[in-house]
């Protein structure tokens, strides 16, 4: 395998400080020293110090892409793969590539260039940063929509800061070196004010500082290692939380972690919140973040839970988490407090309420059944005519009350909507005042002591409704729960039985096809080359093989299988394939591909935090597997 290629970013607090002309300028000298320099890309923005420095250097042409009748110029990373120069100029590391591209930023062609082990230049200024995002865009007021992940910049090899005085940028820009007449009159109005500015080099400065002391830490130093947890909701603004826990991740250089209660609410969430949901678990993902999901209705307890076990140290939540209900006055981060006092718990202000407005949770549909309705009937029936025995015998109304009381627990058990509940009770209420209170068979009551009688009634038979109802969907959790790690055990236990590559990856398909219900396509590798795909399709669908043996699809498996990541639909890279693929392998070894179905993209049919979860850890446990019979 080839040695990984160096990163070397030319980084500055914003446009015009010079970063391509010294990338250029570095580039000449390592011509001059006899490396082969090619340019891949270079923004030039009509600058004539950037164009003369361009001549020397051998230039890659860019690709041009075609998308709704617009022409794109794109760095070209197939010619650059082909080419393969030992340093290769790559400008402008967060821009966004033209759609039908590879990859959807140009952060991703860099990295495959790097596993190519070709070294890359290139530039980036501080707002394009992600966990920083928030604090640019308060200074600002300019919201930047092309944004890297953070780890691309600490993970860099060369960190070569270009600064220089914020006087001398506005004069750059004045004297039309940065943009033309018109652009440079804008900008003086909006981005290129001298409080931004200077707010920006400031934070650049800070930030190359914390790079710095992440590297010149004493590894033989015994500390305590961080642990920084960060919650995630549907909450538009919860993106800003996120940001903020990466932030301190990376100040305390401590491991990151992103919990998502799943509730029994979860499944009703509207369209909107569950886009919302997906792109802060993106965001999270994106920043490098280990996504973890727990089941429970107790949001406070499942994230106490899950500190203790996995050793957080801070909890990182927003306002908007801070609930308070209706019966009990303790808000989610009290209830945090009281069950893990050690945790240091950080709140971040939320001046956004409108998801909060938007939160009120609408009642659902009911939806009779007919055996439940019939089930309710035999119910009351009989605890009426059991009542109908006491009162014959003389037994007290009290003790008939109770037997009503028992006849709707039973009703709360045996049926699956709360609703039967309040009938059950309603009805109940009626019959005992129609036929065991004086005046018999009539709806009148006399006296204020029945009165009493029914309002306590209600009382206990709501709130045994409300109990029971809590029980079913903890009840409902907890089996998702155990199902999950069932699946799990069953798909290490049968890997285990297994004597040969083929019975694992059919044994891999079926385990694969029962956790997720969607066709599996398996690519095996057989002496380090990729073979024809097996697709395992019990359902039968029509057009599958058609779709996964098209050349595009082919494609997208074998980059996967050549860069050791995952692509397809859902993702970054090559997003316009039919499903999404995975490598199985254990480190840089690939022992097969695996891809799913996604080819109908509605959010029902989305693969979700904890299937992913398991989908991970189950191709880990393949891998060991056919590690373990190809080393035998």
């Amino acid at each position: 395998m080839d040695k990984k290629g160096e990163l070397t970013i030319f980084f500055g607090y914003c446009a015009g400080v010079g970063k391509t002309y010294s990338m250029l300028q570095q580039a000449h000298e390592k011509s001059l020293e006899g490396l082969d320099v090619a340019i891949g890309y270079i923004e030039l923005h009509d600058r004539k110090e950037t164009l003369e420095l361009i001549e020397g250097l051998d230039k890659i042409e860019n690709k041009k892409i075609t998308y709704k009748n617009h022409i794109f110029y794109e760095f070209d990373i197939d010619k650059a793969l082909e080419r393969k120069p030992e340093i290769i100029l790559v400008d402008e590391l967060a821009h966004t590539n033209a759609p039908t591209s590879r990859h959807k930023k140009r952060y991703q062609d860099i990295e495959e260039l790097l596993r190519a082990g070709i070294d890359v230049y290139t530039t980036l200024n501080v707002q394009h940063l992600e966990s920083l995002h928030d604090i640019v865009e308060s200074i600002t007021r300019i919201k930047v929509n092309e944004r890297i992940p953070d780890y691309i910049f600490d993970d860099a090899d060369n960190i070569k800061i270009i600064d220089i005085e914020v006087e001398q940028l506005i004069e750059r820009l004045k004297d039309g070196k940065i943009y033309n007449d018109v652009q440079s009159k804008k900008a003086l109005n909006n981005f290129f004010i001298i409080d931004n500015l200077v707010s920006l080099r400031e934070i650049a400065l800070r930030r190359c500082a914390d790079r710095i002391n992440l590297y010149t830490e004493d590894k033989n130093k015994p500390y305590l290692k961080e642990h920084i947890l960060v919650c995630i909701s549907p909450s538009p603004t919860n993106q800003k939380v996120i940001r903020t826990a990466a932030r301190m991740a990376n100040s305390f250089h401590a491991d990151f972690s992103a919990l998502f209660v799943e509730t029994s609410d979860t499944k009703h969430f509207s369209e909107e919140e569950k886009t919302n949901l997906q792109k802060n678990l993106d965001l999270a993902k994106h920043l490098k973040a280990n996504i973890v999901s727990s089941y429970g209705d107790d949001i406070a307890f499942q994230i106490s839970q899950f500190a203790k076990l996995s050793g957080v140290s801070k909890l990182v939540v927003g306002r908007s988490a801070q609930k308070i209900s209706y019966f009990n006055k303790t808000t989610i981060i009290d209830e945090i407090t009281k069950t893990a006092p050690n945790l240091d718990i950080f709140i971040i202000p939320d001046s956004n309420t409108e998801y909060k407005k938007n939160r009120i949770k609408l009642p659902e549909p009911i939806d009779f059944n007919n055996d439940d309705l019939l089930l309710t009937f035999l119910i009351m029936l009989g605890s009426t005519l059991f009542s109908f025995i006491l009162f014959k015998f003389d037994y007290n109304t009290t003790n008939i009350v109770l037997v009503y009381i028992l006849s709707s627990c039973i009703v709360g058990y045996t049926t699956k909507n709360p609703i039967y509940n309040i009938i059950a009770l309603v009805l109940n209420i009626f019959v005992i005042d129609y036929i065991f209170i004086p005046p018999y068979y009539s709806l009148r009551i006399y006296s204020k002591e029945y009165i009493m009688i029914f309002f306590i009634m209600s009382v206990v038979s709501f709130f045994i409704c409300l109990m029971q109802n809590k029980l079913k969907k903890e009840s409902i959790l907890a089996t998702q729960q155990s199902h999950s790690l069932e699946v799990l055990l069953k798909t290490s236990q049968r890997l285990q039985l297994t004597k040969s590559y083929d019975e694992i990856m059919y044994e891999a398909c079926y385990q694969l096809y029962k956790l997720l219900n969607k066709v599996i396509i398996f690519y095996p590798v057989t002496e380090k080359k990729l073979m024809p795909p097996i697709i395992y399709n019990p359902q039968n669908l029509d057009n599958i093989k058609e779709v996964y043996l098209s050349e595009s699809e082919k494609t997208v498996a074998k980059w996967v299988f050549l860069n050791n990541d995952s692509a397809g639909a859902t993702t970054n890279t090559l997003n316009y394939a039919k499903g999404i693929y995975f490598a199985i392998r254990k480190n840089n070894d690939i022992y097969g591909v695996v891809g799913v179905d996604m080819s109908n993209n509605n959010y029902e049919d989305q693969i979700s935090v904890n299937d992913k979860s398991l989908l991970i850890a189950m191709l880990n446990e393949i891998a060991l597997a056919i590690d373990s019979i190809e080393n035998k």
